[in-house]
């Protein structure tokens, strides 16, 4: 007989904005996310035989996101998933799991005269956080990460000496354009309780901050050989600037910019050393992923 073998349900694509307001100096600092929130437990009945007293209305799920938004700081995300999480399994007893995944857009503050302005901001840029919780009762796994982080150089990139074979049409390649869009991970050791989370939150925005900072720095100082070469220096690099972390993830999507020959105009050279002129390609694209764990 056909039974349930995994189930999960809950609210998507929930949109918090929260403002912080300090009374002394008058400062807001504002943040907008996108929240996810999917229950598992024993819920089967709910599916099998259309019981739904087992069911935590998806409406209320909702409005426990807003209501834990104001009781709870939202910032580092990876502590509001964390108290969001546990108020589920504290709640309801027949609830065993918390999926919570929170995207965390960007809003910059204004600086107006060459002094930050106290309640204005702008959007610098369409990259995002993210954090992927799952909540137990036997501890709090967190996966925390940045993704749409849109990068290019114009030059200081090769990929040369890769198997060439009856289908290889690939030139080989000692300087090129190098552009990606960035999905970098890292999974932190998991933690025994909301404590715990409490206890790390300081390190959740310094991972952060330091895992933007290395992929930038990397990406535009290595004379890179290959998108398998860099990324691995990057995910080290990370896991050496947090201590609490057991593996980093990368995606990087090759963002091709094709040359133009354009001799058959006058003979005008645009190939080669004297190309200035491109044609950005939306796909087929290369897909480069890396999973850098500690020894």
């Amino acid at each position: 007989m056909p039974h349930v073998s995994a189930a999960r349900y809950g609210k998507d694509n929930v949109r918090v904005y929260k403002v912080d307001r300090n009374e002394k100096t008058g400062v807001h600092t504002v943040t907008e996310m996108v929240v996810c929130c999917l229950l598992e437990g024993e819920i089967e009945t709910s599916y099998t035989v259309a019981d739904n007293s087992v069911v935590v209305a998806t409406d209320s799920i909702k409005n426990t996101i807003y209501i834990k938004a104001k009781e709870h700081p939202v910032n580092p995300p990876e502590l509001y998933a964390s108290y969001l999480g546990q108020h589920f399994l504290d709640t309801y007893k027949h609830i065993s799991v918390a999926n919570i995944d929170i995207t965390v857009k960007r809003w910059t503050r204004m600086v107006i005269d060459g002094k930050e302005h106290p309640h204005s901001f702008y959007r610098d840029g369409d990259d995002t956080r993210t954090v992927e919780a799952r909540v137990t009762r036997q501890g709090i796994e967190l996966k925390s990460g940045m993704a749409g982080l849109l990068v290019l150089k114009s030059t200081g990139s090769a990929f040369h000496g890769f198997v060439r074979d009856e289908f290889t049409t690939l030139p080989e390649t000692w300087d090129r354009i190098l552009s990606t869009s960035v999905d970098a991970s890292w999974v932190w050791n998991t933690l025994p309780s909301v404590a715990g989370a409490e206890k790390q939150a300081a390190q959740f925005d310094k991972a952060w901050e330091d895992a933007r900072k290395i992929t930038m720095k990397t990406f535009a100082e290595e004379d890179s050989p290959s998108v398998q070469a860099t990324m691995y220096k990057m995910a080290s690099q990370i896991l050496d600037a947090a201590p609490e972390t057991a593996k980093v993830l990368y995606a990087l999507p090759n963002k091709h910019y094709f040359e133009i020959n354009l001799a058959w105009h006058k003979g005008i050279k645009n190939t080669g050393k004297d190309a200035e002129v491109y044609a950005p390609q939306s796909d087929p694209n290369g897909l480069i992923k890396v999973e850098v764990s500690r020894s």
